[in-house]
């Protein structure tokens, strides 16, 4: 029987108290300010990032692990494993997914196979805690691959709300006629991954109406008694976040609801504010 290691970068936001439970190896992605480079989940906390952007003028840049750390990664992992599954974010918004290709043909004595969430936070901790479950059962490395590719066929739904249009003019995503018309009324945008790249999917005005379109787009996909794994996903608005699970858990009575939060990869593209909601079904 193959064993199989089962690995996610950083963007997953899985906390370590599960990777380590589920045995699940994490690599970090970095955040860059200025010079300074940071492997999230490892060297900078959430809230630190969020207030170190809030006194910066230029937002921060991220960029992939680098290459050796991940055959040295793999190196490591062949001493005890045939085989590693990696999901990775989205290929659109990271060249993650591709070092992981050519690191793994770098390295003997472990196959590895990569498997590209085509999008990022919660969706693709889904994913991981899935091909984690299935290695945790004996699956092979293929086997795992199917499943995934099964589960990336049905379709995993994720909305993303906007708070900050500051942030997105900042980041080059709006000029400035795009932004005062904006915040004049009030639109809070609505994002999600389309073609592996995080895009528009409404502009809504108002975050209460936006978060009432993405419950109806809820309402339309789940049944009230429908098994599922719900999470609500938050930017430094943890209080937001709680009030949303619960009224999720009230609705939806049979789900399992939890909360995660926008790192600071991710973070760097939605900001401080952003809300995300997305669904599995059981």
């Amino acid at each position: 029987m193959s064993k199989v290691a089962v690995i996610t970068d950083s963007t997953s936001y899985i906390p370590e108290h599960i990777r380590s439970e589920k045995n699940i190896v994490m690599i970090p992605l970095n955040v860059i300010f200025d010079n300074e480079t940071y492997k999230e989940e490892a060297e900078i906390k959430v809230d630190d990032f969020y207030e170190m952007v809030s006194r910066e003028e230029k937002l921060p840049k991220t960029s992939q692990p680098a290459i050796g750390e991940l055959v040295e990664l793999l190196e490591e992992l062949s001493k005890n494993y045939d085989e590693a599954v990696m999901i990775t974010l989205s290929s659109g918004i990271s060249g993650t997914y591709q070092s992981a290709v050519a690191a793994g043909e770098m390295v003997e004595g472990i196959t590895l196979h990569v498997f590209d969430s085509e999008i990022s936070c919660s969706p693709q901790a889904f994913y991981v805690l899935k091909a984690s479950e299935l290695a945790s059962k004996g699956a092979n490395g293929y086997d795992i691959m199917n499943e995934l590719l099964q589960m990336k066929s049905n379709g995993i739904p994720a909305y993303f709300l906007v708070d900050d249009l500051n942030h997105l003019h900042r980041g080059g995503r709006l000029n400035t006629a795009q932004l005062f018309v904006g915040n004049l009324l009030q639109i809070k945008p609505i994002l999600h991954f389309d073609d592996k790249k995080i895009v528009p999917f409404e502009k809504v005005r108002t975050k209460k109406k936006a978060l009432k379109r993405i419950f109806d787009l809820m309402d339309e996909d789940l049944k009230a008694d429908e098994r599922a794994t719900i999470s609500v996903i938050h930017a430094k608005r943890e209080d937001d976040a709680v009030e949303i699970a619960e009224e999720l858990r009230g609705k939806f009575v049979n789900a399992d609801v939890s909360i995660s939060y926008f790192g600071p990869v991710i973070g760097t593209h939605l900001g401080e504010g952003s809300l995300g909601i997305t669904w599995i079904k059981e």
